[in-house]
């Protein structure tokens, strides 16, 4: 019976310890999240008589779908480079999506502006980050 064991321990301490891992127990690989999708611009709100800046973002996390703490967007000026505003996305009842709307009058963004980038950036709860730049939808100019 003893002469069975003998190869068995003659592997391990050749190839050194075996480690498993379940990525699921907490300190285990951490995966960053990841903006698949995202949409920002303008439109006309009659009620409130103001232009309506909104953005939505549909956000997964490999490591399970609460794993998404943050999201927000940062518009910058494409042609200077100048950050312009930064603006809080805010979970739904699904938590892949992400959204949210601002009076116009309460940001820095001119909706008659071309010349916009919008950086979509997402956190996870181990401070991994994903970043998806887009286009946003304003009005043409006058």
């Amino acid at each position: 019976m003893t002469r069975a064991i003998w190869p068995a321990l003659a592997l391990s301490l050749t190839t050194g310890c075996i480690v498993y891992e379940d990525p699921g127990v907490p300190g285990g690989p951490n995966h960053a999240p990841f903006v698949q999708q995202a949409d920002a611009g303008c439109y006309w709100d009659p009620v409130y008589q103001d232009d309506i800046v909104y953005f939505d973002a549909t956000v997964t996390d490999p490591d399970g779908p609460y794993g998404v703490v943050s999201v927000w967007a940062d518009f910058y000026d494409s042609r200077t480079g100048a950050w312009v505003d930064t603006f809080d996305l805010y979970p739904t009842n699904d938590p892949s999506v992400w959204f949210s709307d601002w009076l116009g009058r309460s940001t820095y963004v001119d909706c008659y502006y071309g010349g916009y980038v919008v950086d979509i950036t997402a956190t996870d709860n181990a401070d991994a980050t994903d970043v998806l730049s887009i286009i946003p939808a304003t009005y043409p100019h006058p």
